[in-house]
Order: structure tokens, then sequence, then C-alpha cells
């Protein structure tokens, strides 16, 4: 077995990614700050995997004294590295915050490794680096053009890590872009939580399909798209946390950094999602067009052959199961992880729960 840290490792594809990678054989231990997550989705992993996670640390990715404490109690094999800020619309107000957190956690991330000798990184960027690219599937190749200080985050660390493979050839990396992930696990038993309003449309949607929010804003109707709302790959997250598994699995042909797009190649406009998401919960959404959100780009498609070729992966699942997948979560956890019944907790459980924490 290998052990893999993976930061941020209690949100939404993270815990799908733990999930997965118990599945498979692999061991696990976390580290999280728990800002939009909660620690209550370790029990639910156990009970789907049979496997616990080795260990969970209240960590804040910049604190470097904290994530220096996680590497000197585990041989870390390799990382899996989530931890960051994540919504567009945020960035645009709060600049600073995330250059700090996306940026600064993933260069004290990285000094961290090298003083521990480890060397094998998955990095979780974004097709949003790709701004304004126009119309139809974007390649890897494609020139990275960031609108809103998220995308300008994630294509910094980008060029970060390239240069650190270049520097020292015995770094392992492997970017993977995401075109937006949603959906839920399959059992309704892992999903997307979020505190607060969602700041991403699905989650939204199933929020308002339960009846915790009243109708969803779209925001513009007069992009040069058929239906004049923004367009968007979106890919389930089994089949993104499959592709974190097999990036780990064959992380080591080759040296330096390699960079994989993931999606499904076809693009959904907003509209689209509003409609496959009522036929999945058996009701319309209600919905109003508001005023285009800053840093927004009218389209983005990915072009995912690259990780066909090199691993072999392909999308499984289709928007119907997104949405259906999604309904299930919501409706079975109707306020999200807190209100329904832990599963039992037995010895290892309870072991596992005593090392949540912040780590000193």
């Amino acid at each position: 077995m290998t052990t893999v840290l993976i930061t941020g490792g209690a949100g939404f594809i993270g815990s799908h990614t733990c999930a997965e990678l118990l599945s498979h054989g692999y061991d696990v231990i976390v580290a999280d700050d728990f800002s939009n997550s909660t620690p209550q989705v370790f029990g639910r992993i156990q009970e789907l995997t049979g496997r616990r996670v080795g260990a969970v640390y209240g960590v804040d990715i910049c604190d470097r004294r904290a994530l220096t404490a996680v590497f000197e109690r585990h041989q870390v094999d390799a990382v899996v590295h989530f931890a960051a800020r994540k919504a567009v619309g945020e960035s645009t107000r709060m600049p600073v915050e995330y250059y700090d957190t996306n940026v600064g956690g993933t260069t004290n991330l990285l000094r961290t490794m090298q003083e521990h000798g480890v060397h094998r990184l998955v990095y979780s960027s974004s097709c949003s680096i790709y701004g304004d690219a126009g119309g139809g599937p974007l390649d890897e190749a494609t020139p990275a053009r960031p609108t809103n200080p998220y995308a300008a985050s994630k294509w910094a660390c980008e060029q970060i890590l390239a240069d650190v493979c270049r520097r020292c050839p015995e770094f392992m990396v492997v970017a993977l872009r995401y075109f937006n992930p949603v959906g839920a696990h399959p059992s309704g038993l892992l999903g997307e939580d979020a505190r607060g309003v969602p700041a991403n449309l699905m989650p939204y949607l199933a929020q308002v399909a339960v009846g915790r929010l009243a109708r969803i804003d779209v925001f513009g109707d007069d992009y040069a798209t058929a239906d004049g709302t923004a367009v968007r790959d979106y890919i389930h997250v089994m089949d993104t946390a499959r592709a974190h598994r097999i990036a780990l699995d064959r992380i080591a042909d080759a040296p330096g950094m390699r960079v994989y797009n993931l999606g499904v190649g076809r693009g959904r406009s907003v509209l689209e999602v509003i409609e496959a998401f009522g036929a999945a919960c058996g009701r319309p959404i209600p919905y109003r067009i508001v005023s285009r959100r800053p840093g927004d780009v009218p389209e983005l498609v990915a072009d995912a052959t690259a990780a066909a070729r090199a691993w072999g992966w392909h999308p499984t699942r289709d928007l119907a199961d997104m949405c259906q997948d999604a309904w299930r979560f919501q409706r079975l956890n109707p306020d999200g992880y807190a209100r329904r019944q832990p599963v039992k907790a037995n010895a290892n459980a309870k072991a596992n729960d005593s090392r949540i924490g912040a780590v000193t």
C-alpha cells in the first residue's frame, strides 16, 4: 500500500477521492481546515468502503508548522492537493485571500514535501485558466487567459509546479484541469454540502429543489450561446475521483509535470442543466435572470482525449446521472451532513475521531 496525504480531503471532490483510493488499496491521511467542509464525512467514507482514513488533521495548509508536523508523523508517499478557495465570484471581491490560500498554500506544501523527501503530487487545477478562449473543445495546449483571481491563482500554481519540476527532476506532478465536477456518490452518502449559499450551479439547484432556497439566479442570458446562458462541460464527481486514483497509479510513468483535462467534451447551458435537474427531482426549478457575474466567460468545454490516450480514462456518467445522484444526496440529506444520523462508531472509528484537531 501507498500512503497518500489528501489536502482538502473532507471537501466535495476530496471526500469522493478518499473513498476511491481506500477502495483501491491506498492508505489515506487528510489535512483540512474544515472552512467549507465537516469531519462528519469520514464516518460515511468508512461506511462506504469498510476502511477508515488513517488520520485526520485540522490543518490550514498556510500553517507551515502544522503541516510539517503531519509529515513528521507519517511516511507520506504522495500528495493529492485539493485545499483551495474556489468560487469565481468571491475571488473578484477577495483577490488577496485567494492568492494567499491558493498560491501561498501550494508553495508552503511544496517546501514541506521537499524537506521530507516527498516528490509525487496530483494537483487540483481548473478549466477556468483557459478564460475566454472561444467556442469549441479546448485541449491542454490552449493558451491560458484567466479572467478572475481564482483562475489566475490556479494558473500561477501550475507555473510554479512546472518550474519546480524543471529545477528538481525527482518531482513527478500531474495537474488535472477539471471542467465542473458535479453529482454525488450513487449511495447518497457523499455529496456536495457547501456552507452557506452555494457558489456553484448544481448544489444551488439541489437546495432549491429541497426547499432550502426559493429560486436560482441565472447570471446573464445575453451570451453568444444557443439560449444566451453560459455553457459549461459538466463531469460526474465519481469520474473525477477515479481520474485522481489513476493519476496516482500512473504518476511514475514519467518524470516532470503532465497536464490533463477532465471533462465530457459536451457543453451544457445553465438553462439545460436547470431543466435536467427538474426532470431528476420531478418538479420545475424556479429561476430568474439577473446580470452577468464578474469573471464569467460564455463557454468552457473540454477536449479530454489526452487522458484517454495516456490512461484509457473516459467519463462514464451523463448529465442525467449527475442530476439524479445530486438530487438523491440532497433528498436523503435535506440539511446536509449535519442532520443524518452518523454511522455507529466502532473502536476504529472512535480512534480515528480522536485524531481530528489542530496539529501543534
